[in-house]
């Protein structure tokens, strides 16, 4: 639901995805987390992450994360602590071969995952807080394999509702800390985007499986809805084209998905419309009326930043479909999925102000009684 808090953001606000590109220093840490107790090491990671915050602050932006310092990966942290997982699955990847964690027993969770990363980031910032995670449609494709996974759960379904059971838990976990917007990050569900992929062609082993919109996506907004029923911080669904070092895994524009996510009991859809071969403008015809839309307008894969006027050139056109006040601005995708992406916090910070001028400039434009930045405090 939209929330009172929320409720008195500016159109185009800005907002990140979730993660920022971590600095050697977070990443040596992570990487050294064993030679701390767990006090220590949330202790120093919470100096950094509070860099993190300042950053997107400094920035200009309206919505900020923690920047997803704490996670490895933005999936497999979470699998990690909820356990049932293994390294099992020997696969290729945009010309790599990795093995890949599928699950192999009954998950068991116990605390909520996230609830101390939460809480800290609101502690830590006046402005309106966002937090992300994986759907259950996005690891059901990717971590379940027939193979090694059906002695736990017995269809790809079965352990598809299991995980919205869980994240539901983790979702109200966050309201409780404090999170104004729960987003739920699914690239999987580009992938009916794509008709090459469809029919076989990918240069990801874990997407050569048969493929039925009409079936998985209705599946997919069932288990989206287990999780929001009853949650009263705003919800978004994140749908990206994947980002692993600056290559996307699938192209093609929103249309074929977007009508089929009317069910949907989400407040905002984040999309991508800056990197080629992602979503094109005319796509937002089909958006749902009950949805709002975060425009991906900053393109996180290539090294240069855009001029503040291609950005602008992007969320006007947008705004030419829908009315302002249904728009916000973010970057085409979280700028590191995972710890080892490349992208510089240098680059990211230049991205954002950017992001941040581009929608000031937006505002004087097509809502200029509300040019100020609002930034949704109390």
């Amino acid at each position: 639901m939209i929330t009172e808090k929320t409720s008195r953001l500016p159109p185009f606000f800005t907002q990140v995805i979730g993660s920022l590109p971590r600095p050697t220093l977070v990443r040596q840490l992570v990487m050294s987390h064993t030679d701390h107790s767990s006090e220590a090491y949330f202790n120093r990671m919470s100096d950094l992450v509070i860099f993190a915050i300042r950053l997107q602050e400094e920035a200009g932006l309206d919505v900020i994360s923690d920047g997803e310092w704490r996670r490895v990966q933005y999936v497999n942290e979470f699998l990690d602590r909820i356990g049932g997982f293994s390294e099992a699955w020997q696969y290729r990847h945009q010309g790599e071969t990795k093995y890949h964690n599928v699950v192999v027993s009954r998950m068991q969770p116990r605390d909520p995952v996230f609830f101390a990363d939460a809480e800290f980031l609101v502690r830590n910032t006046d402005r309106v807080t966002k937090f992300a995670l994986p759907s259950p449609f996005l690891v059901a494709t990717r971590y379940w394999n027939k193979k090694y996974s059906q002695d736990a759960y017995a269809t790809r379904f079965e352990f598809m509702r299991h995980l919205a059971e869980i994240l539901a838990t983790e979702a109200k976990a966050l309201e409780e800390a404090g999170i104004d917007i729960v987003q739920l990050d699914d690239p999987a569900i580009t992938y009916f985007c794509d008709q090459n992929m469809l029919s076989g062609v990918t240069h990801d082993d874990r997407l050569r499986q048969p493929w039925d919109p009409d079936r998985q996506i209705p599946e997919a907004v069932d288990c989206i809805n287990m999780i929001t029923e009853g949650l009263n911080a705003e919800v978004h669904l994140h749908c990206c084209h994947s980002v692993y070092k600056r290559m996307s895994d699938v192209s093609g524009s929103y249309h074929p998905v977007l009508p089929r996510l009317t069910d949907a009991k989400i407040d905002r859809i984040n999309l991508e419309f800056a990197y080629k071969d992602t979503g094109d403008i005319s796509d937002l015809k089909f958006l749902p009326d009950s949805m709002r839309v975060g425009m991906g307008v900053v393109d996180v894969r290539t090294e240069q930043p855009q001029e503040v006027a291609d950005i602008m050139a992007i969320a006007a056109a947008g705004a030419e479909l829908i009315e302002p006040a249904r728009i916000a601005l973010n970057p085409d995708c979280g700028f590191a999925p995972d710890l080892g992406e490349p992208p510089s916090i240098d680059e990211a910070f230049k991205k954002l102000t950017r992001l941040t001028e581009a929608a000031r400039r937006l505002r004087e434009q097509f809502a200029p009684g509300q040019v100020g930045t609002r930034r949704g405090g109390p």
